[in-house]
């Protein structure tokens, strides 16, 4: 039954082993309490995830406790517009903060794409959903708009007229004007919609620092553009997503040496 009810919520299919920490174990005298909790707690899908994929990636936040229908997660500052950059960071060393985050941004697209038995789509990227730890790791703290493959495809799979018939939030697809229906591939990537509402935010010719030389922050604002915009003649973009992720890495992480190169 709750692997029944987990597949209906994330499309996802899990060895039971994995999902006993949903369900109580039948013992003591209020056990009927304690499965009216878990059951009420599996009909949020927020927490399925962060009770199920926490060990399986440290880009979702796991679940701390929990009392009746409630459940608690570690308090972490989610990002703004708002915020100069994006998310809460001091003045003092953030062009560097922001190129560990970068960085942390990639490692999350990688561990979504891979980590899992389907790819990991977010359908809703903007600062809101997201918090960094001390280490400035990415975590997602809103995950009601992520859909692992399976639930994806019945989501985008739709009748349609046009291609923007096709957009669902931040995950699109394109219109089959032969049959009018959406297909059921995302033909955008994770990585190309971080790079557009995330990314082109921090790495502009508005957003330039002293501590990086002009050539690489030109190369790394290139890079962003061309990872917001790509896509190939099929309107595919997984394949062009892998080349431009390597190359933002790169740029990254010569940002960051270079950083650390003026601190000495």
């Amino acid at each position: 039954m709750v692997a029944g009810e987990v597949k209906n919520t994330l499309g996802l299919e899990l060895p039971n082993n994995s999902i006993a920490p949903l369900w109580p174990a039948r013992q003591g005298p209020g056990w009927r309490q304690e499965l009216a909790s878990a059951w009420s707690l599996l009909q949020q899908e927020e927490y399925v995830y962060f009770s199920l994929l926490p060990d399986l990636s440290r880009h979702i936040l796991p679940v701390l406790g929990s009392c009746g229908h409630f459940y608690a997660v570690e308090y972490l500052a989610a990002g703004s517009p708002h915020h100069k950059a994006l998310f809460p960071l001091d003045d003092a060393g953030q062009a560097q903060a922001i190129s560990h985050i970068a960085l942390s941004f990639l490692d999350m697209v990688s561990h979504f794409d891979s980590d899992f038995s389907h790819r990991l789509h977010l359908c809703d990227v903007k600062p809101e959903n997201f918090a960094i730890k001390r280490d400035f790791t990415v975590v997602a703290i809103d995950v009601d708009m992520a859909f692992f493959e399976p639930k994806m495809r019945e989501i985008l799979e739709q009748n349609c007229t046009g291609d923007e018939d096709c957009n669902f939030f931040d995950c699109f697809s394109k219109c089959d004007l032969r049959v009018n229906k959406c297909g059921a591939r995302r033909v955008n990537s994770n990585l190309q919609v971080i790079c557009d509402k995330i990314f082109q935010h921090w790495f502009s010719s508005s957003h330039r620092s002293p501590a990086i030389s002009p050539q690489l922050q030109l190369q790394l604002q290139q890079a962003v553009q061309e990872c917001a915009h790509h896509g190939d003649p099929s309107g595919n973009s997984w394949t062009a997503s892998s080349s431009v992720f390597w190359k933002l890495r790169w740029l990254l992480q010569a940002t960051l040496k270079e950083l650390q190169e003026v601190e000495k």
